[in-house]
């Protein structure tokens, strides 16, 4: 066989091999996590309610394709709740968020107590009146 030969050969085996190759699953399910995100901060785009709606589906999707939430989607969505009113599901998403990943304990916990009262007003912020 000649040299050439062998090489077109060599090459062809391994673009048929590269083809071959299984892509790497995602780590986590982003969706349109990151969207939300932005629309929330700029205050544009959707109302929170029907955010709340399309982050549960969200949810609801990657359970169903056994795949996990990426950091963050919980805490966002603890907000959104929050600010509809709902504080007994925010504290759920938010101690959720902390179990799922324990890197955001710090700030999962400054937020859970700042819920119940316990946490003094930030700087710049007015105390009870």
């Amino acid at each position: 066989m000649s040299p050439s030969l062998r090489l077109w050969v060599a090459l062809g085996a391994a673009i048929l091999l590269a083809g071959c190759a299984q892509t790497q699953k995602p780590l986590y399910m982003w969706d349109t996590f990151s969207r939300h995100q932005y629309d929330t901060l700029l205050h544009e785009g959707a109302s929170p309610d029907s955010q709340i709606q399309a982050m549960e589906q969200h949810a609801v999707k990657a359970q169903g394709a056994n795949a996990a939430l990426p950091p963050g989607f919980r805490a966002h969505l603890g907000m959104l709740y929050l600010g509809n009113g709902n504080a007994d599901k925010a504290r759920e998403l938010w101690t959720g968020e902390m179990e799922t990943f324990p890197e955001s304990a710090p700030y999962m916990k400054q937020l859970l107590k700042r819920l119940s009262g316990d946490a003094a007003p930030a700087a710049g912020e007015k105390g009870p009146a």
